[in-house]
Order: C-alpha cells, then sequence, then structure tokens
C-alpha cells in the first residue's frame, strides 16, 4: 500500500523539476537576446561616430595666376552704305538689259539701250525722207558707280517712262558692318578703335570702328555703330555677325574655379570653404572680379599658392566643416 502512494508524489516532483528548468532556461535565452540588441546598438552607433569623423567627400584646388578677359558679345548685320539708282532718261521701249541681280558693274558700264516711243512709232521714215539725218532713238544708259547689282525692275522688251527706276547698284566701297551697341554700352566701345568679328562659317575678320549713327532705335534703344572691314570676299549683305568687345584685361589675376564660388540667394556675397587642416573646412568671405565661361576673379583676400579651397562636396557646408579630401580626378 505505501508503495502506491509513493508512486504519484515522485511523478508530482518530476513535473515540478521541468518547469523549474523550464524558466530557467527562458530567462537565459531572454538574457541573450538582450545582449545581442545591446550589441548591436551599440554598433550601429560606432559606425555612425565613425561617419561623423569621416566628413563630407570633398575635392580641392588652389587659387592659379593667368589672364582674364571680360568682353562681351553683340550682333553686327552687313549693309551697303551707298546706293545708286539707275534710271530711264526718256520714254521707251528697253531694247537690251545686259544686268542680272548679283552681277558685278564697273563705273560707266552700259547696263540698257533704251528706244524712244517715237522712234518706235515711226521706224526709218525719217531716214527715208533725209538720209543725212542720222537719227536712231535709241539712248544708252550706263552705270554711275561700280557694285553690284542689288535690284532689278525691268527687262528686256518693257516700256518704261522717263525717270522709273530700273535697277539698284550698291557701291562696293560703301560694304560695312552695322554694330547694334546697347546705349549703355556706349563707353565699353567707343574709346575702342578695333574689334573682332566672327561670320557664321567662323570666319574671324578685324573691324574698324567708324562713324556712330545719330538716332537710336526706340524699341530697343540701341545704336547703330560703323564697322569697315578690310576683306577681298564677297560678303553679302544682311549678313550677322558676332562683335566680340574687350571691356577689361587682367595680365595676372587670381582666380578660382566657378564651382569653388559660393553665394547667397540674392548673390550680393560670396564665399570660399578653405582647409585650415587635414579634415576641417572654414567659410572664407571674397570679392568676386571678372568671370569668365570657366573661371571667376578672386579680388581679396590674396590665398597663398598653398592654400586648398573645395571644389566639390562644398554646397550647403557650415562654417567649420569636417570634410574628406578625395583624390582630384
Amino acid at each position: 500500500m505505501n508503495k502506491l502512494l509513493l508512486i504519484p508524489f515522485l511523478c508530482l516532483v518530476a513535473a515540478c523539476g521541468s518547469r523549474t528548468a523550464s524558466d530557467k532556461g527562458d530567462a537565459a535565452a531572454g538574457k541573450d537576446t538582450a545582449a545581442a540588441a545591446g550589441s548591436k546598438d551599440a554598433a550601429t552607433a560606432a559606425d555612425a561616430a565613425d561617419s561623423a569623423n569621416a566628413g563630407t567627400p570633398v575635392t580641392v584646388t588652389t587659387v592659379r595666376h593667368s589672364a582674364l578677359n571680360d568682353s562681351i558679345e553683340l550682333n553686327a548685320v552687313s549693309a551697303f552704305l551707298q546706293k545708286s539708282y539707275v534710271k530711264a532718261n526718256a520714254n521707251g521701249y528697253l531694247q537690251s538689259a545686259d544686268v542680272y541681280p548679283g552681277k558685278y558693274v564697273e563705273s560707266g558700264q552700259t547696263l540698257f539701250t533704251l528706244k524712244t516711243k517715237e522712234a518706235q512709232s515711226i521706224g526709218n521714215a525719217i531716214r527715208q525722207l533725209d538720209s543725212t539725218l542720222r537719227f536712231s532713238g535709241v539712248n544708252t544708259i550706263r552705270a554711275g558707280q561700280h557694285g553690284y547689282i542689288t535690284q532689278l525692275d525691268h527687262q528686256s522688251g518693257d516700256y518704261v517712262q522717263d525717270g522709273e527706276q530700273l535697277a539698284v547698284i550698291s557701291d562696293r566701297n560703301s560694304f560695312v558692318f552695322l554694330l547694334n551697341l546697347p546705349y549703355e554700352l556706349r563707353p565699353a566701345v567707343l574709346g575702342k578703335k578695333t574689334v573682332s568679328l566672327i561670320l557664321p562659317d567662323g570666319t574671324r575678320l578685324t573691324g574698324a570702328i567708324g562713324a556712330v549713327m545719330p538716332s537710336v532705335d526706340s524699341a530697343s534703344q540701341t545704336q547703330n555703330i560703323v564697322i569697315r572691314v578690310n576683306t577681298g570676299a564677297a560678303i553679302p549683305e544682311n549678313l550677322i555677325a558676332k562683335v566680340r568687345i574687350l571691356r577689361t584685361s587682367r595680365p595676372s589675376a587670381q582666380s578660382l574655379p566657378k564651382a569653388a564660388l559660393l553665394t547667397d540667394e540674392t548673390e550680393t556675397d560670396f564665399w570660399v570653404m578653405k582647409l585650415i587642416d587635414s579634415a576641417t573646412a572654414v567659410k572664407v568671405p571674397v570679392k568676386k572680379g571678372i568671370e569668365t565661361s570657366d573661371r571667376v576673379e578672386v579680388l581679396s583676400p590674396v590665398f597663398a599658392p598653398g592654400d586648398k579651397i573645395l571644389v566639390t562636396g562644398n554646397y550647403g557646408l557650415p562654417d567649420t566643416a569636417k570634410v574628406k579630401v578625395e583624390a582630384n580626378n
């Protein structure tokens, strides 16, 4: 009978021991999970600290002393200032017209022959009455100056009246370029003697500044400046050329790449980021001078040849920023 009572007691003791072991195991597992999470957080914080210590990747450059030129580019249109108008000298019919648009003619060259309407009507009746009369009724019309035929109004067989326009000759010696100069830029142009012209095909010409037209276009407020060119090539009228005018020249200017210069929204204040040690950049206000397509002149302060200026990665950096200098390309 005592043995039968002992069996349930032993089962109860075994169950209690198993539950205690399970609880201990769960507690140990929880400790291990917490330890792993703590290690992960510590690793993340260490990575963040390493990233902060590394700084922003940047590249640097140094100042360069070279010649800088400030120039403006304007449009100029080719034109003939003087034109000769060929007109009929009597009423009649054009018998011959040895001209065509674009032809070059010399002064005194025969352009048209005109037979008066009286001679056309009477014919040879007068000669038959009196053979001593040398009446032909044919007039010769000659060119008044040398140049190109830029306009032709009549051809052979046309009936014209006395004084009617037959053709237009543009004087080659009056060929110029008319520069459309904004009035506010007059001081940059009028003191110069020569300018550089670039034609649409890439041809470069040197032009001499001549007369200034005494009128201004009311809409664009531009004034025409006469530029004379010395070239043997035939340049057509109304051709647009680019005129490059030098405003300021610096033979040895302290300059930086444009990307190194930073400014505010109103573009009134300018500064650069300069390295003071291997990992720290500070903000240095500068005064800007001449600006070209890829470089900008720094008037002040004067940087040393070894000063390192940030050229990439500098945008948005605060004063005294941590940076990491990378190798330049």
